[in-house]
């Protein structure tokens, strides 16, 4: 069974996923300035998934372009949405054959060079899609789209549980 903080992973990722249910490839590379576009934003989530979980945690190099594309202070973009969600499917996967062998003296250790422990980076990406899907959310409010999620979505999977 996965920590409590990978299950709230997961469902803070199906929380953003669930946001962007019926955004078209047009209006996800539609930019509302000063946010980021939604495309933008499901590669940026993707690149952070892959520096923590594949790259540091598994010495693995999936899609090495993302963080120059969107990374963190990089400069604007609009790529492709098709092309970042492939890149989030294919990264979260990876990053979750690191996540299931977590364990609660792993939270407490350091990737090599990092400043902070394998949990605070967890906390970190956990917390990411959060900020991220709200600001999605505005985005698609913005836009005009219909009937969008309303709070947060049905917790049956990520109920509260003590490590």
């Amino acid at each position: 069974m996965p920590l409590p903080l990978v299950t709230q992973l997961r469902f803070a990722r199906s929380e953003f996923m669930r946001c962007l249910q019926g955004v078209s490839p047009e209006d996800a590379v539609r930019r509302i300035l000063p946010m980021n576009c939604i495309s933008w934003t499901v590669g940026h989530l993707a690149s952070q998934e892959n520096q923590f979980w594949v790259y540091k945690a598994q010495g693995v190099s999936l899609y090495p372009e993302l963080r120059k594309l969107v990374g963190f202070g990089r400069p604007a973009s609009t790529p492709p949405y098709a092309e970042m969600l492939q890149a989030w499917q294919e990264i979260t996967r990876a990053a979750d054959t690191y996540l299931e062998s977590l364990s609660l003296e792993t939270l407490t250790t350091f990737f090599p060079g990092a400043d902070e422990s394998v949990g605070t980076l967890l906390q970190r990406n956990l917390y990411h899609y959060f900020f991220h899907t709200g600001e999605s959310h505005a985005v698609r409010q913005v836009l005009g789209h219909p009937d969008l999620p309303q709070f947060i979505g049905d917790m049956d999977q990520a109920i509260y549980r003590p490590n």
